[in-house]
């Protein structure tokens, strides 16, 4: 029995010893998002210096002569864009009124947190060169949220416009609409991880998309305030405000301060929108729904 329980210890002693001693013998790689954001913006500029855009095919396509590349292209747009503390550059190609039409009804433009209805055909970069062949296509038109897709749409549709909805009797129609491009660098699509399949580790991408119809304020959890208003901390992203420390960000929680009153209740003037209440002579510029004192 006692060399029994001398064989068990020394098993124990050992497998403790190499779990102890194996974390520190492999560090772990970090991966630098912000020297590939760098390698992504100047693959994209040398990219936009070999093609244009064909509006006969509706298409980019390898320069020709007398064509004018899409660097020289005045609708081709820069939009600079910090995620995760990263500076990235998204660029996006706006069709023209011309091609497109004006909406009857403008509800400007979305936020990056609207609920969208799309079609799309997305293609890879391959290197600088030239493009992949398609790896998705939606040709009927469907219901995107921008809080749950990649950055570089959230960011890349907020300069869409909307389309008119002319449906008559039959299937759902719009005319008009926005068109264009999303030219989307690595880090804001899927970046090193790739997605395991059609999409490698760090590849810049192309989408060739109509927007047709958005929500115009959003609001995910049906608490009265649009969704990218709930953003107390100031800063532009509401995907980092969680005001009650719940693990449910504001935009997405129903009950913001965690006073056990749902924030769409804590509305004193009674006029549909909490954000404007603010009852606490201690705290006058808190509004109630963000104030567990007032319930």
């Amino acid at each position: 029995m006692n060399n029994f329980k001398n064989i068990f210890a020394l098993c124990i002693l050992s497998v403790l010893s190499y779990a102890c001693g194996g974390s520190d013998t492999t560090p772990i790689e970090v991966f630098d998002n912000e020297a590939q954001a760098l390698i992504d913006k100047d693959s994209l500029s040398s990219f936009f210096t070999k093609h244009y855009y064909d509006t006969t095919v509706d298409s980019v396509k390898t320069l020709v002569a007398g064509a004018t590349p899409l660097s020289e292209d005045a609708n081709l747009k820069t939009m600079n864009v910090t995620e995760n503390e990263i500076d990235y550059e998204l660029y996006y190609y706006i069709a023209s009124v011309e091609d497109i039409g004006t909406p009857t009804i403008d509800k400007g433009f979305p936020t990056s947190l609207d609920s969208i209805f799309v079609k799309y055909e997305g293609f890879r970069i391959n290197g600088t060169d030239s493009i992949t062949p398609r790896f998705e296509i939606r040709e009927t038109p469907i219901w995107f949220t921008l809080n749950s897709v990649i950055r570089g749409w959230s960011y890349g549709f907020t300069n869409f416009k909307n389309g008119d909805n002319v449906t008559d009797n039959g299937p759902i129609t719009f005319e008009n609409g926005g068109k264009g491009i999303l030219f989307i660098p690595s880090g804001l699509a899927y970046g090193n991880s790739g997605t395991g399949g059609s999409i490698r580790s760090n590849e810049n991408l192309i989408f060739y998309i109509r927007l047709f119809d958005f929500v115009k304020d959003t609001d995910h959890d049906n608490d009265g305030i649009p969704s990218w208003l709930e953003d107390p901390d100031g800063d532009g992203d509401p995907r980092n405000d969680d005001t009650n420390g719940d693990f449910f960000v504001n935009y997405l929680d129903g009950d913001d301060d965690g006073d056990g009153v749902a924030t769409k209740d804590e509305d004193a003037n009674g006029d549909g929108n909490p954000a404007n209440d603010f009852s606490d002579p201690n705290n006058p510029t808190l509004a109630d729904y963000l104030n567990p004192d007032i319930n």
